[in-house]
C-alpha cells in the first residue's frame, strides 16, 4: 500500500468515526420529551374525544328512553319506531365506538379502561301522553346539549352536530305538536 492509499484509509476511518461520534449526545436515555406542537395536537385530540364521548352519551340517553318508552307502550311503535331508527343513525354518526386518544408518554396503567357505571334503568309514564311529552322533553334535551358542544367542536363535526340538534328539535315536535295536526 502506497503512503497517499494509507493517507486517504486514516483519513476516511477518522471521518467516520467522527461522524459517527457526532450523532451521540450526553443525555440520558429514555422517553424523549414530546414538542410544544405534539403536547397541542394531543390537547386538541383529547378534547375532541371527550367531545365525541358526550354527544354519542347524549344521543345514546335518548336512544334507551326511546326503549323504554316502546317497551312500556308497544302501540306507539308506529309512530317512535321511525324516531328511534333516526336517533342511533345519529349515535353512530356521532362516533359510537369512535376515537380513543393515548398520549405517547403513558404508562400502560394510565391508559388501562376504568369499568362503566351501571345504567340507572329509565322510568316511564304509565299515561302514553305523558310517555310522549317526556320523550320530547329528553329530546329537547339532547338537542340543547348538542347545540351547547357547537361551540367547542371543530368545523366538520360542528355541522354534523347542528343536523343531530336540528333533527332533535324536529323530533320533540313532532311527539307533541306533530300529534295535534
Amino acid at each position: 500500500m502506497t503512503t497517499t492509499g494509507r493517507r486517504a484509509l486514516l483519513t476516511a476511518g477518522i471521518s467516520a468515526a467522527a461522524a459517527a461520534l457526532s450523532g451521540c449526545t450526553s443525555e440520558a436515555p429514555g422517553p424523549r420529551k414530546p414538542s410544544a406542537a405534539e403536547v397541542e395536537a394531543e390537547r386538541m385530540a383529547r378534547a375532541e374525544a371527550n367531545l365525541r364521548l358526550r354527544s354519542v352519551t347524549a344521543s345514546r340517553t335518548l336512544l334507551e328512553r326511546y326503549d323504554a318508552a316502546l317497551a312500556a307502550h308497544p302501540a306507539l311503535a308506529p309512530r317512535l319506531n321511525p324516531l328511534r331508527r333516526s336517533v342511533a343513525a345519529h349515535a353512530k354518526a356521532l362516533g359510537e365506538g369512535g376515537t380513543t386518544v393515548r398520549p405517547a408518554t403513558a404508562s400502560p396503567s394510565a391508559t388501562s379502561a376504568k369499568p362503566a357505571p351501571s345504567p340507572v334503568p329509565v322510568t316511564v309514564a304509565a299515561d302514553p301522553r305523558t310517555a310522549l311529552k317526556e320523550l320530547a322533553a329528553a329530546e329537547r334535551t339532547a338537542s340543547d346539549a348538542h347545540t351547547a358542544a357547537l361551540v367547542t367542536a371543530p368545523p366538520e363535526y360542528a355541522r354534523l352536530l347542528a343536523s343531530v340538534a336540528a333533527a332533535g328539535a324536529a323530533h320533540a315536535y313532532l311527539l307533541t305538536e306533530g300529534a295535534r295536526a
